[in-house]
């Protein structure tokens, strides 16, 4: 491949950003096209994926990062000692929600839950895993929500096309045993 002298430069590109970029950004960058940042991707991977590495290029969020392999996390655990953000389970039903029926407001967020969510959207705004995506054209014109990269980042989703099928889950729900389910 003619390319091949950029491969490093793509390796420096994702290392310096630390965050998902896209090929078309990458492309813009290099000066070359989006096909050729992919295949030139798919050589740094192929030279990644042996065993005596310690890194690896992941497609997330639309688009690639470096990251560490998830074999190695034990090792990368004793560097730093990382706190988790936990989630509650009302958080968690609450981007459930935002993930499968966005864009969405808060109005029928509660129709859905049952309760009040207005904390809980906040903290999920803070914590960048929700946003406001536009005003519905209603009465009062509500925020309409949706979720962001740094959800599909949390989740290891590419793109929101990831997300399993809400049929297949709801169809799991129901034949679970009676005293899951209530």
């Amino acid at each position: 491949m003619f390319y091949r002298h950029l491969k490093g430069h793509i390796e420096a590109l994702l290392f310096a950003n630390g965050n998902p970029v896209a090929a078309d950004k990458l492309a813009k960058i290099l000066a070359i096209d989006v096909e050729n940042v992919a295949a030139l991707v798919a050589e740094l991977k192929q030279d990644m994926a042996g065993a005596d590495r310690g890194l690896a290029i992941i497609d997330v969020a639309g688009g690639y990062q470096l990251c560490s392999k998830p074999e190695l996390a034990p090792v990368v655990g004793g560097l730093v000692e990382v706190q988790e953000a936990r989630m509650s389970l009302a958080a968690m039903e609450t981007l459930s929600i935002v993930a499968f029926k966005q864009p969405v407001t808060k109005q029928e967020i509660e129709h859905i839950r049952g309760v009040n969510v207005d904390g809980v959207v906040n903290t999920l705004v803070e914590r960048s895993l929700i946003k406001e995506v536009g005003r519905k054209e209603a009465i009062g014109r509500p925020i309409l929500y949706g979720t962001t990269d740094d959800f599909l980042k949390a989740f290891g989703l590419n793109s929101l096309a990831d997300l399993p099928d809400l049929a297949d889950l709801i169809a799991d729900d129901t034949n679970l045993p009676e005293e899951q389910t209530e």
